[in-house]
């Protein structure tokens, strides 16, 4: 079985604090999603790596009017894993995504 990496107790501490940090930017981005700030598409074209770590289910859940049922029902047409992440997605996959959500 894989094993995770040996880390000391300040390598450990930063990651944890990185990882706090990546969860603050996409809860933020999501946020503003919800509230018509900012576009679903920013995250596919996004440099910001938290955010293309996103998985695409929970950037579907924060358009305003979308669940869980609704976002499963949009990956399962557009033929993407409930679990991919928006740096995962391929060209086809994000056409089809766009397709879907056309007019978000």
């Amino acid at each position: 079985m894989h094993q995770p990496p040996s880390l000391s107790r300040e390598e450990r501490r930063a990651a944890l604090y990185k990882a706090a940090e990546h969860r603050k930017i996409r809860a933020r981005f999501k946020e503003e999603v919800r509230e018509g700030k900012r576009n679903w598409r920013e995250a596919l074209d996004s440099s910001d790596v938290a955010i293309r770590k996103m998985r695409v289910k929970e950037l579907i859940e924060s358009l305003p009017g979308f669940g869980s049922v609704r976002a499963i029902a949009i990956l399962d047409r557009a033929g993407i894993s409930h679990s991919r992440r928006v740096q995962g997605l391929g060209v086809t996959q994000r056409e089809k995504l766009r397709r879907e959500l056309k007019g978000r």
